[in-house]
């Protein structure tokens, strides 16, 4: 496809090069020229010099130049016909296509993006100006999404109305339902897609309207808690990254994108000054994710929790890391908080948790080793195995021989023992002990629970339940604690001879780890395993609480709600599991 030369040259003589440069350069006026620090390279002298009447730009550091055809292609990185279609919409030109197949689906594409973003203004206007808007307001507000966060990042609010944005935006129909924003109902008759929640619109990384997602005010009864605008011809969920349009600038001039999976914890990050946030649109982080990256930045920081997929998305991301020469690094948060939510209480820990961010397989094996210190041979060499297999999961023999030497200094173990199994590669790495491995409780994070009942009671105690126990000797271990209201002696005179032996191990070990992370993780793991295991399909009683269940889930990563979910899911926990014993499902 083609641009008539004609409008190439219009734009060319209509848009000031200086005005679209200093858009993203400050610049002062030298002479003819007009200088400052060149946003293709790092400097601290200014040697990027533009030039009005010539209408060019050159780097005498970088040796970059070009006109503001070349200017935006590079900034924005957009392909030629991209660059002049965004500077023609600045200066008000037509423009005629050279193809007419080409320039029909552009024109309709144009069409679609016009239609979502006059569907964005009329959602903000609404938050900010409609009195039925006031419980949104108080939620944004409490959130610390106010005033002029909200007109920043745009955010909107759909109406409790069947068809407010059908009726009121002024949109044809048609183009609202191409977009996902309305649907033909029962009666044949045009409703609104999005009702009663706060809008976060979506933007494509050039700057255009392509998508929304919503979510409900609390108290609501609507099941689906978060909503998103469905895959349409302008938008691609696995292309897409939420705010890439607002952080690009700073990536680039950081070399460095944070990754996270909610809307507010990219604006908490802007908030933060931390403005190179970026967040997936309900979906995993997908290569089509790490290629748009690429164009920015070879740094990218996971600001979520990267282990949850397990060694099948670790796979991923180290082929991506060799594929397309990016380093992946998790930020660790303090309290288990989201982003979001520390951005609003301590915003200097959420920019130290990007500071300090460890490289992906670091991050994974300190999820292994972090409060575990072994005693006997036994435990020595159960945890080194556990540590390589993870150590093994990368490909290049170089990096896991370099790791296998950390396990071995932090394990206690021979160092030429651990560099051949990181050499050999396997998955199950064993070592040969000459006494007999006898095998402790299949769950970690059971036995850190049990350890840290021994050590603070009152701490983690109100947190935990016999049904969050899936380990035998560790549920008997708890049993035999709980009975005796966490007193180590009274218990271990309870305990049978393997629980008591538990006990006793707990009760020597340096455990170093977060009351309420370890309980909240285990909430959240039986959680999941219950639901796993599905209700009577008969019951809509039994239905209706597992729905629940899901929903009370996500709040357990909420500060705010962790409490109230946390005992609402022990309960519930509590009671599947009395109706399995007496028969139920």
């Amino acid at each position: 496809m083609a641009i008539a030369d004609d409008d190439i040259e219009r734009i060319r003589s209509t848009v000031s090069i200086v005005d679209v440069v200093s858009k993203q350069v400050q610049l002062r006026k030298v002479g003819r020229n007009w200088v400052g620090l060149c946003p293709f390279h790092a400097e601290k002298s200014p040697s990027f010099n533009v030039r009005e009447e010539s209408g060019r730009y050159k780097c005498f550091g970088c040796d970059a130049s070009g006109d503001v055809f070349t200017f935006v292609q590079e900034i924005e990185h957009v392909d030629f016909v991209g660059a002049v279609e965004q500077l023609a919409g600045r200066a008000g030109i037509q423009l005629t296509y050279t193809s007419a197949g080409q320039s029909k689906e552009r024109a309709r594409r144009k069409q679609l993006v016009e239609a979502m973003a006059t569907a964005i203004d009329w959602y903000h206007d609404r938050l900010l100006n409609d009195p039925g808007a006031r419980p949104a307001r108080d939620y944004l507000r409490s959130r610390g999404l106010s005033g002029d966060i909200a007109r920043q990042f745009k955010l909107g609010w759909a109406p409790d109305d069947w068809d407010a944005l059908a009726r009121g935006a002024g949109v044809s129909a048609d183009l609202l339902r191409e977009v996902g924003l309305v649907f033909q109902n029962k009666r044949n008759r045009s409703q609104d897609a999005f009702r009663a929640r706060v809008l976060f619109p979506i933007f494509s990384d050039t700057g255009e309207a392509i998508g929304v997602g919503g979510r409900v005010l609390p108290g609501s009864d609507d099941p689906a808690k978060y909503k998103n605008s469905p895959e349409t011809p302008i938008y691609t969920k696995s292309k897409t990254l939420y705010g890439l349009n607002w952080a690009k600038s700073d990536i680039v001039s950081s070399d460095q994108a944070i990754v996270c999976e909610g809307y507010t914890d990219v604006i908490g990050f802007h908030r933060a000054g931390l403005p190179r946030a970026v967040a997936t649109c309900g979906t995993a982080f997908t290569e089509e994710h790490v290629r748009l990256l690429k164009r920015y930045t070879s740094r990218v920081v996971l600001a979520f929790d990267a282990d949850a997929a397990g060694q099948g998305a670790a796979e991923r991301f180290y082929e991506w890391e060799e594929k397309y020469q990016v380093e992946v690094s998790v930020a660790r948060f303090v309290g288990g908080k989201d982003p979001g939510d520390l951005a609003q209480s301590d915003p200097e820990a959420l920019a130290a948790a990007v500071d300090d961010a460890l490289p992906f397989l670091g991050f994974r094996l300190d999820r292994v080793l972090t409060g575990r210190a072994p005693q006997s041979p036994e435990q020595r060499t159960r945890l080194g195995e556990t540590a390589m297999s993870v150590v093994n999961e990368h490909p290049n023999v170089n990096v896991r021989k370099l790791y296998a030497g950390q396990v071995a200094t932090q394990v206690g173990l021979p160092v030429a023992d651990l560099v051949q199994l990181a050499e050999r590669g396997t998955r199950r790495p064993q070592l040969r002990v000459s006494a007999p491995v006898r095998r402790g409780p299949r769950e970690n994070a059971e036995f850190a629970a049990i350890a840290l009942l021994v050590h603070e009671w009152n701490a983690i105690a109100p947190w935990l339940v016999e049904a969050l126990f899936v380990d035998d000797l560790c549920r008997r271990a708890f049993l035999a604690l709980a009975g005796a209201e966490g007193d180590l002696t009274s218990a271990l005179e309870r305990a049978d001879p393997d629980a008591r032996e538990l006990l006793e191990s707990a009760a020597v070990i340096d455990i170093v780890a977060d009351a309420e992370i370890e309980a909240r993780n285990l909430i959240a793991a039986a959680t999941r395993r219950e639901l796993g295991r599905g209700s009577r399909l008969s019951d809509p009683d039994l239905i209706r609480r597992d729905r629940e269940a899901r929903l009370q889930l996500e709040d357990l990563q909420s500060a705010d709600r962790v409490h109230e979910a946390a005992a609402w899911l022990l309960a519930w926990l509590s009671d599947r599991t009395e109706e399995r014993v007496h028969g139920g499902s």
